[in-house]
């Protein structure tokens, strides 16, 4: 139901799997084994996945830090775009990236749940795609401090309120990735 003209397909979006983010973040084991599963179910149904670098002062390009984490492997033709803000694409190559494969749908997982995952969502659904979250497949650090929600409560409650997004003529929701279907 996209709003975007002649965009009938889908992308699975990896967003900042990068060494230097999941050291510190929660379960990150379990999250990367469901965005390789994720990976692997797109590659299958010959559904594009697009990769997301984020870069600042702790995130050096080229790094170890910013690499994606060694149990990810980007396919060469797999897109990667680089940014420096939480939502993916502002200020980089994702919007023109996406419109030459012709996707209009996005399955999103990845880092940090309370920054880039929140933003690119919201910027996605804000820009006329249909945004998926797989809520077992995006993590956070967990910064909890007095009053603060712990990394397993922000996690929970950004799948609780992105199950209930809507934009006129655009979905959005949240699914587990056993349910991820590519192709169907």
């Amino acid at each position: 139901m996209t709003t975007l003209e002649n965009r009938p397909n889908t992308a699975l979006l990896v967003v900042d799997v990068q060494n230097g983010v999941m050291a510190e973040s929660h379960e990150p084991g379990a999250v990367v084994a469901n965005v390789r599963v994720l990976v692997e179910k797109a590659r299958q149904a010959r559904v594009p996945v697009v990769w997301v670098h984020h870069s600042d002062e702790e995130l050096i390009k080229g790094t170890t830090a910013w690499r994606s984490v060694p149990e990810l492997v980007r396919a060469e033709a797999e897109p990667l775009v680089e940014k420096e803000y939480g939502d993916a694409f502002e200020d980089t190559v994702l919007e023109p990236v996406l419109a030459g494969l012709g996707v209009g749908s996005l399955v999103v997982s990845g880092a940090q749940t309370d920054a880039c995952i929140r933003s690119t969502l919201h910027g996605a659904l804000a820009r006329g795609y249909d945004v998926t979250l797989v809520g077992d497949a995006h993590t956070t650090g967990d910064r909890a401090g007095p009053g603060l929600p712990s990394a397993e409560q922000v996690i929970a409650h950004t799948n609780l309120y992105w199950r209930f997004q809507a934009a006129p003529g655009r979905t959005a929701g949240t699914v587990t990735t056993e349910e991820v279907r590519f192709g169907d």
